[in-house]
């Protein structure tokens, strides 16, 4: 078993203003962080990480918080195991969410093409929607630290609601072709 290290970071800070207090959560969840309790939550070692958490626990300070950083690795492979599994289930629940909105999408051109609305302006926002779904999934992808299960799923969907949107700019300038 390779052992993973980790970067752990404590932090406590003032109940008030909570808007802080949320914002710093956040922060911790774009990175991909991963709540062990209350103001423990860990993430790979990598530079990037380990400088973004030293920058955050300089925020703490200024908040009128504490906060530690530590590097670690698990006692054993069971827990290591457990930890990797909750890498993943956080990033399932993003895929599939992702995989709603793709959902929302193909529903969306099924019901422009069941209305045969084929113009340049409603391409365009599909287009739009399409790139947000894109840029979407790489946020998520580069969160995946652990290769979460849904993971393969989302990409061939993405591909599924790119081709949609190729049919439909198809339909889109056969219709107004000549005009």
């Amino acid at each position: 078993m390779v052992t993973i290290p980790w970067i752990l970071l404590t932090y406590k800070v003032p109940p008030e203003p909570a808007a802080k207090r949320v914002a710093l959560w956040r922060r911790l969840k774009a990175m991909g962080a991963i709540y062990l309790q209350n103001g423990v939550c860990v993430l790979p070692r990598t530079d990037d990480h380990v400088r973004q958490l030293k920058m955050l626990e300089n925020d703490v300070t200024e908040m009128g918080g504490e906060a530690v950083l530590l590097e670690t690795t698990s006692l054993d492979p069971g827990q290591q195991d457990k930890v990797v599994a909750r890498f993943r289930a956080d990033r399932d629940e993003q895929y599939r969410e992702f995989l709603g909105r793709c959902g929302g999408f193909e529903a969306e051109i099924a019901k422009e093409i069941a209305k045969e609305k084929f113009t340049y302006a409603e391409l365009e926002e599909e287009d739009i929607d399409l790139k947000k779904l894109q840029n979407w999934l790489e946020k998520i992808k580069s969160l995946d630290f652990y290769g979460a299960t849904l993971a393969q799923e989302a990409t061939k969907r993405l591909a599924a609601c790119e081709a949609l949107l190729e049919d439909y700019a198809r339909r889109v300038f056969d219709t107004n072709r000549g005009r």
